[in-house]
């Protein structure tokens, strides 16, 4: 048996010596080579089909080959830069008699009287904007001067040194604390193990979340490659989260309604999902502020029946409740139809909720909580071979304000919860209005159902960009979206005073569009209208990237 195995081994050599022999040997030398390029190559291609889809991967190849012609780059980059310059609108110029070092003498006392004369440079913003200043009244005094006043007595604090500021890290907790028990802490089906920390935003929130999803899930089921499974209408912060954590994306679509589709999501889950998120009734991202929330609250039943499904998978779970975090407990209380959405609802495993939106906080402070605390210890960082000694941080930042958490403490104990019920009160009826006046105006219609705060509208007989830019004429400073082509206005205890001249403002702004079609000098309409109509998408990213570069 053996000698037929050996004779058949000489027999093959024979016969590949005597087949090779037609070939020169540098061919024979090359050819592995080209080989092993070849298959790299088309790995290479697989990885980005897998990553980012047939027909964008196609694109991409082709335009990147086009700008490889002689002078097409170098046009496209002017062009590029033109469009950059128009999305500063006069802003470089204001640039460029900024200080760029120390004062030889400095100012002393009367630095406060340069800081006021500066503030009155900016633009007048009460009541005139979407979202961005959720407490209502003068800056001067009430609830912002209360909250002023708790900031500045711990300005010098930083919870990292607990056992020197212990008020800060009371302060801390009791945030955290009471936040949760708004968010179904309280609730038998929650556990009784909720726990977080406070962050500097939505977006840390965001982040933190998704990065202890990811470790917990590495640690329970050996996940190396983790994936996240989003609407394709979540904010940007889960892009962002993707990029620092090296999560893929799997994006799924929403409905005429702007619902997350169970079904399409059930069909992405794969042994490598550590993450599911709700998104649901929300318009897209904006083209320029990146950083804006688009929860409404309407068939928030979805989320239970995504609770169910990542429940029975296994997997993680995150609620976005950074804007609704402070509405949508009091709505409930005030007999609006509010579904369970917190974690009463079975499989929800973290939340994210901004207390400096409808909390009425101080800017830079926002509340991520866990189910347990299993999963929140994969949030903190211990680090135990630095020479400087042993540490751990909580969140992203290492040093925090204390000040910042100090203001929110006090906000949350001076409106109490008869205060919060009497905002939403006021915020959701000047919700209803402003929707009601937006419906008489016949050339725009509301997109899906804003059961909350945040009001969409769109157009089919003119171009709601160039509405958008009169608008910014008047003052307004509203939200831009796309996909579908709209704007929008987070309402606040800002606008309760000023609504009827948004209207009326909104009004004639539709009829000077109407009756002069065409952007205005200065307006960004074109930009955003061109924006939405190319299709490498690469090369809208640089334009954001350039202007944001340009801008700080």
């Amino acid at each position: 048996m053996m000698d037929r195995i050996i004779s058949s081994l000489i027999d093959l050599r024979a016969f590949a010596n005597s087949f090779l022999s037609n070939y020169e040997p540098l061919a024979l030398l090359l050819a592995p080579l080209f080989a092993l390029f070849t298959a790299r190559i088309l790995q290479s291609f697989f990885l980005l089909v897998h990553d980012n889809g047939l027909k964008p991967t196609i694109l991409g190849f082709l335009i990147t080959s086009i700008k490889m012609v002689p002078g097409v780059k170098g046009y496209i980059d002017a062009e590029k830069q033109k469009v950059v310059e128009k999305m500063q609108s006069g802003n470089k110029s204001k640039r460029d008699s900024w200080r760029s070092e120390l004062p030889r003498e400095g100012l002393g006392g009367t630095v406060i009287e340069k800081l006021k004369e500066e503030k009155n440079n900016d633009v007048v913003w009460q009541g005139k904007c979407s979202g961005t200043v959720y407490i209502g009244g003068s800056e001067s005094e009430g609830h912002f001067s209360l909250i002023n006043e708790a900031c500045s007595m711990f300005a010098h604090t930083n919870p990292l040194h607990l056992d020197v500021f212990q008020t800060v890290a009371q302060c801390e907790a009791e945030v955290v604390a009471m936040t949760a028990a708004l968010l179904g802490s309280k609730e038998k089906s929650s556990g009784g193990e909720i726990c977080g920390n406070m962050t500097s935003g939505g977006t840390e929130s965001i982040l933190l979340a998704v990065k202890s999803s990811r470790d917990y899930m590495k640690a329970k089921k050996g996940i190396k490659r983790p994936e996240m499974i989003i609407p394709e209408s979540a904010h940007s912060a889960y892009d962002k989260a993707a990029q620092y954590f090296n999560i893929k994306l799997r994006r799924v679509p929403v409905n005429k309604e702007f619902q997350a589709d169970v079904k399409a999501i059930k069909q992405q889950i794969n042994k490598n999902t550590v993450l599911l998120l709700p998104k649901e009734k929300a318009p897209l991202l904006t083209l320029l502020d990146l950083h804006l929330d688009f929860l409404m609250a309407s068939l928030i039943l979805l989320r239970q029946e995504l609770g169910e499904l990542a429940f029975s998978y296994g997997i993680c779970f995150h609620v976005d409740l950074c804007l609704g975090g402070f509405v949508l407990p009091f709505a409930r209380k005030l007999g609006y139809p509010i579904p369970p959405f917190d974690f009463s609802v079975k499989g929800v495993t973290s939340i994210s909720a901004d207390v400096h939106k409808y909390g009425l906080a101080p800017k830079g402070t926002s509340v991520v909580l866990y189910r347990n605390h299993d999963i929140r210890k994969h949030q903190f960082v211990a680090v135990t071979e630095w020479s400087g000694g042993l540490y751990v941080s909580p969140t992203i930042a290492g040093s925090r304000p204390g000040g910042l958490i100090a203001g929110a403490w006090a906000a949350l104990m001076a409106l109490g919860l008869e205060g919060y019920l009497e905002n939403t009160k006021a915020i959701m009826e000047v919700s209803k209005r402003i929707q009601k006046g937006i419906k008489e105006i016949p050339e725009l219609f509301i997109i899906g159902r804003p059961d909350m705060t945040i009001v969409a509208f769109g157009s089919n007989a003119l171009d709601i960009f160039e509405v958008n830019d009169i608008m910014s004429s008047k003052g307004w400073h509203l939200n831009a979206l796309q996909r579908p082509n709209s704007i929008h206005i987070c309402i606040t205890l800002q606008h309760a005073p000023v609504f009827e001249d948004f209207l009326r403002d909104l009004k004639e702004s539709v009829q000077t569009v109407k009756e002069n079609p065409g952007p205005i000098n200065g307006g960004l309409a074109p930009i955003y209208g061109a924006a939405g109509k190319i299709p490498d998408r690469g090369m809208v990213q640089e334009l954001l990237v350039n202007y944001m570069d340009s801008t700080c």
